[in-house]
Order: C-alpha cells, then structure tokens, then sequence
C-alpha cells in the first residue's frame, strides 16, 4: 500500500482524516491560495486542492497525496480566514440572516504515476439574524480565526445557524470524508 499524505497543516483536516483510521503524515503545501482575477468560488477551490496535492508530491513521488481547499461565499462576497477578532467580527456581521455556501474541493493524487481524482462538496450554511453582541461574544468564546467564515459549526459556531444543507456535514469542517473514502477504494485502499 503506497503511504498516505495529507496536504495541509490544517488541524481540523488532520483529525477528519484520523477519523478514517488510515495511517498517514501530513506536509505543509506552501501554495498561493488568492484567487485568480475572474475566477469563481468553485473554480478556486478546486484549483487549490490539485495544487496543494501536486506541490506536495514533489517531495512524496511513492504516495498518495490528499488536497483539499474550501471557499466561503455569498453572490460574489467571498468569506476567507479572518486572522483577528475584528475581522472575524466583520465577517459575520456580513453573513447574518444571509446563506453561505462552502465549496469544499478534494484531490486524491497519485504521485506514482501522476493521476488524480478531483470532487466537490457544496454546503449551505443559513446564519440566524445574529445580533452584535451575540457575535463578539461568539468570536471571543471560540476565536474562530482560522476558518472560513469565521464559525466552526463543529463548536459554538452552530448556535449561529438556522440550518445546514449538504451531502456530506464533514466537508462543512474541511474534508469530504464520504468522497475521500470513494477515491480511496478507487485506487485499492479498504476503507473500512
């Protein structure tokens, strides 16, 4: 069995995938994530994922390589990772009453012979008509800096919902697992 790579540093990532019980590593891709001028949300992701995959290839040519990128949007509003309180702030003020759709793009690529799989998830996110304190108090309780969209909907962040619509409530976190474990089968891994 080739060994398995996830392409991210990603700590919410790394504990989806641990969920599959598969033994892998993980390698930072180093990747320009800004999208490309004219490019949609969905096209973004998916480029992201493949690139991810590929660069970290390079350095694992006997492996199989997972990439995975997500997108928060609304219209053509994008929702990146905040970094601070008050852009995380900002973010939600932005996105309440309003629904967000998170692409959620995978790759399994096999550097063996350069093949990959590409797939996406789409989710809804219906954020309730959340008030300003109910924000600041939700973005100092759970610091959600880190995610798109500024809410973790596997913590606090789902008090801040009405309802999420989607295939798969993994890809929601960052990893379509329900996808990544088709792909797996695909090229010979048991899962489970």
């Amino acid at each position: 069995m080739p060994s398995l790579v996830l392409a991210s540093t990603s700590i919410y990532r790394k504990q989806l995938l641990e969920r599959l019980g598969l033994s892998f590593v993980t390698d930072a891709p180093d990747v320009d994530e800004s999208p490309v001028a004219g490019e949609s949300p969905t096209a973004t992701a998916e480029r992201l994922a493949l690139s991810k995959a590929r660069t970290v290839a390079v350095r694992h040519p006997e492996a199989l390589i997972v990439g995975s990128d997500q997108v928060a949007y609304s219209g053509t509003q994008r929702f990146d990772k905040p970094g601070t309180i008050d852009r995380a702030v900002e973010q939600l003020q932005a996105m309440r009453g309003k629904s967000i759709f998170f692409h959620t793009a995978l790759c399994l690529f096999d550097s063996r012979d350069g093949s990959h799989q590409l797939d996406a998830v789409s989710t809804e996110a219906r954020f309730r008509s959340l008030s300003d304190a109910e924000i600041r108090r939700y973005v100092e309780r759970e610091l959600p800096l880190d995610c798109a969209g500024s809410a973790k909907a596997e913590g606090l962040g789902i008090s801040l919902l009405e309802y999420i619509r989607g295939d798969d409530p993994n890809a929601l976190i960052g990893l379509p697992l329900i996808s990544l474990c088709k792909m797996l089968r695909t090229v010979g891994i048991a899962v489970p």
